[in-house]
């Protein structure tokens, strides 16, 4: 039986063939958009979580701190149980690091005649508390230390990239809501073309005993083949122009430890199932309304 319905509903796909093309097509182009902006987030949250995971919060010592200062300031921050390690750079260290990382422009700090760097303690925290809120709590404890001029962790950066990856979120959510709604109509709607087509051959069925079971199993199939291959559509446009972006990028990632992945076949299994149930959705509206009038 099952035969059956898979033989009349490829049936009715290849004597539909281009309603049933625009279908697969914008089934295709809506898995694309919102599987493109999945893989963005995938990578910018890795990218943001790998600079948590690499935070250093550095404490800068006011400029009349002296050496009891920075003594009991160091034993303070010891105390202190979300640091892991605790170096300090002397004022001295941080010009000699600035000189090497700014060695194409080192005539720019030749003639200094004082350093204007001041000295600091690098932290590193422990492992569980590299979350941006518990760091910044962090942060305010050291400052209210009297030796203490500043705290600086790169929240700013964080905190602003963090805003920008949460609007890509919000318009990535809104695209693929719309795309969804608008696959849904158009499977919808070739599924009731095909229906008014047959409406004959359907009266007649009827007639002769069929059940709407019967009727409708295999426009349930026609939905769930061109919703799958549809998404497998939209998702082997993606891991293309994957390949290609990775493949010009390559040799600049190869540099830095920032490593581009792909989805998973979790969240490709994911992206044909929720293809599949939007086929199966439109194809129930349809036949709902069809069978009913």
């Amino acid at each position: 039986m099952l035969a059956l319905f898979i033989k009349k509903a490829l049936q009715d796909i290849r004597e539909n063939r281009f309603l049933n093309a625009i279908t697969v097509v914008t089934i295709g182009l809506s898995i694309l958009i919102v599987s493109s902006f999945s893989l963005f987030f995938i990578n910018t949250n890795a990218l943001l979580n790998s600079w948590k995971q690499g935070i250093r919060v550095l404490v800068y010592l006011k400029t009349d701190a002296n050496d009891a200062n920075r003594l009991d300031l160091r034993y303070q921050l010891q105390q202190m149980e979300d640091i892991q390690e605790l170096t300090f750079i002397s004022k001295e260290t941080a010009l000699e690091r600035l000189k090497s990382q700014m060695r194409n422009q080192s005539a720019l700090l030749e003639n200094l005649k004082n350093n204007p760097l001041p000295d600091a303690f690098e932290i590193r925290i422990v492992d569980g508390s590299r979350e941006l809120k518990q760091v910044a709590i962090l942060a305010e404890k050291i400052k209210t230390f009297p030796q203490v001029a500043e705290v600086e962790y790169g929240q700013h950066f964080i905190a602003r990239f963090s805003h920008i990856i949460n609007i890509f979120k919000f318009v990535g959510y809104a695209l693929g809501g719309l795309f969804f709604v608008a696959t849904l109509f158009i499977i919808a709607n070739t599924i009731r073309l095909v229906l008014y087509s047959r409406r004959e051959e359907i009266e007649i069925m009827r007639l002769v005993g069929a059940t709407d079971r019967f009727i409708t199993a295999p426009f349930y199939i026609e939905g769930l083949i061109l919703s799958a291959t549809g998404a497998m559509l939209g998702l082997i446009g993606l891991f293309t122009a994957y390949q290609l972006i990775l493949s010009k990028f390559q040799s600049s990632l190869a540099l830095t430890s920032i490593e581009v992945q792909f989805l998973t076949i979790v969240q490709i299994v994911i992206f044909i199932g929720i293809s599949m149930l939007v086929g199966l959705t439109g194809c129930f509206l349809s036949l709902k309304q069809f069978l009913k009038n």
